[in-house]
């Protein structure tokens, strides 16, 4: 009987979240289109970065306030900033009768930062029609011709209005929004079970474009080590958009390669331009171990590749010239590599790679100064926090048996596949009745989670069935987010709200799912 009670119990509360999650559809696109536009109203004014990374704080400001607002917390001090300057929000069922030791910590994780918006792009390219901040103002004013080819993925001219379109709709602000939804859904839905066993964080997370996990960096760093049992995550699950362009959208992501910064730094000797001889040219010497490195990485030489992740990779990324002027022999040439990192590669040996190439050893043999180096980020967050991390960014994979993903395949089944379409005719990148389990090409937060084994500053790690490999240790971390990879970072960038309603669901049905799998 008991059994019984469980099984109808849980079927209510998944129809009533799928129920909300389409209810609040046009909550989810109100909140979306305003934080994408929030920096409109400051880049013309006080701050010209506002919206980028360490520029987060009036989109954070306004969200906290929909939080608030909308009630995706119980009460107001249960949103608040950290001292990174993250917007952290807390639900939970104190009145469930299941000890904190006992409970099941979820996070959730989405960056509230985007890329640099290029709003003068989007209209010279898109036409008047569309704006990076304000979106779709008038779809005929728009060229189809251009973001057809821009984009992975869009859909028909009509069914545009399903889109939101803005500079950090698919990467990743959607699925900020997609969270907070989520967690008034919870909230409401605590009388039948929905936070039953467990505790859920949910993370707005700054700086992520230019310094990937960072947010839990300074996490696992400063306010984990010591802190109480419901503060330890049992699983993380990033809301970065999991949609492919090849493959159909919001599969269930449980891995990625990790990725590092390498930077060379060519010092020369500077002369006048009409006499090269008389000094060393760092941007010519540094020129040829950029086409090695290049000539290198198109032969797959120095590279592994893993069956699941996928290969390692290389490309320039960044330069900076020192010069006197344009009519001289530079005297110092900077630049990086984006350097993605897969299964058996090691920063070291990926810096070595580098170290050892003859454009390396002939410019120090010619008499420049070479050095190849990790670099540090040095920026501060706009709550003044200054990490100074290196910028190795490890990779990692949550194995599919994995209670985790386990209870992210059910949550998908019981709230996603009974809301597509019955007579869908599935093609191989059409939405899935059966979901996807698959891992992301870029980069997610996660890569700030892992710690060195050795590492005990962290308490009650025991018994939260974390990830434990290669000499670090993790939570179990997965994700799925509206969005289509293909999409981030271009003009155009757009997101889908047919697939925002799934992932609100999603979000709000896991945590019972999770509880379900895992309790003893």
């Amino acid at each position: 009987a008991v059994c019984v009670c469980v099984c109808v119990i849980m079927t209510t509360l998944e129809e009533r979240i799928a129920e909300l999650a389409e209810a609040y559809k046009p909550l989810a696109v109100q909140i979306l289109k305003e934080a994408i536009r929030v920096p409109a109203d400051h880049v013309d004014t006080d701050d010209p970065r506002c919206g980028l990374s360490n520029h987060e704080r009036p989109r954070l400001e306004y969200l906290k306030r929909m939080i608030i607002e909308h009630k995706a917390v119980e009460r107001p001090e249960d949103v608040f900033f950290d001292g990174f300057g993250m917007l952290v929000w807390t639900v939970r069922d104190e009145g469930d009768g299941v000890p904190p030791e006992k409970k099941r910590v979820v996070y959730f994780d989405g960056h509230t930062d985007t890329v640099n918006a290029l709003r003068k792009a989007w209209r010279e390219r898109i036409g008047e029609g569309m704006d990076a901040y304000d979106g779709l103002l008038n779809p005929d004013a728009c060229s189809v011709e251009f973001l057809t080819k821009e984009l992975g993925y869009i859909p028909p001219k009509d069914e545009w209005h399903h889109l939101v379109f803005g500079r950090g709709g698919a990467d990743q602000l959607a699925g900020v929004v997609d969270t907070l939804v989520a967690t008034k859904i919870m909230v409401e839905l605590k009388h039948l079970g929905s936070l039953k066993g467990a505790v859920v964080w949910a993370y707005g997370t700054v700086a992520e474009e230019d310094n990937d996990g960072g947010g839990p960096m300074y996490l696992m760093r400063h306010e984990l080590p010591k802190a109480p049992v419901d503060r330890i995550p049992d699983v993380v699950i990033f809301t970065e958009g999991t949609s492919d362009s090849g493959k159909g959208p919001l599969g269930i992501y449980r891995g990625q390669r990790g990725r590092m910064q390498i930077e060379v730094d060519v010092g020369g000797k500077s002369c006048h331009g009409s006499m090269p001889w008389e000094g060393l040219n760092p941007l010519e010497y540094g020129a040829a171990i950029l086409v090695e490195a290049t000539q290198r990485c198109q032969d797959k030489e120095g590279f592994k590749s893993d069956s699941f992740l996928g290969g390692g990779t290389r490309t320039a990324s960044w330069a900076n010239l020192d010069t006197p002027s344009d009519c001289a022999v530079p005297e110092r040439f900077t630049f990086r590599f984006d350097r993605r990192i897969t299964v058996g590669e090691s920063p070291d040996a990926c810096v070595a790679d580098i170290e050892n190439l003859g454009s390396v050893k002939r410019a120090r043999k010619a008499g420049l100064v070479v050095t190849v180096r990790i670099p540090i980020y040095p920026d501060k967050t706009w709550k003044g926090f200054q990490l100074n991390n290196p910028q190795v960014y490890m990779g990692w994979v949550t194995p599919a048996d994995h209670p985790s993903i386990q209870a992210a395949v059910n949550a998908y089944r019981k709230v996603v596949t009974p809301r597509l379409p019955k007579d869908l005719k599935e093609t191989k990148n059409s939405w899935h009745k059966e979901p996807r389990v698959d891992r992301w090409v870029f980069s997610t937060d996660g890569v700030g989670f892992p710690i060195r084994e050795d590492d005990t500053s962290i308490l009650y790690v025991e018994g939260k069935r974390w990830i434990h490999t290669g000499g670090f240790k993790h939570p179990a971390m997965l994700g799925l987010g509206a969005g289509y990879e293909q999409n981030t970072h271009k003009i155009g960038e757009c997101v889908d709200s047919r697939e925002m309603v799934h992932a609100i669901a999603f979000y709000a049905a896991y945590p019972s799912h999770y509880v379900a799998l895992t309790h003893q």
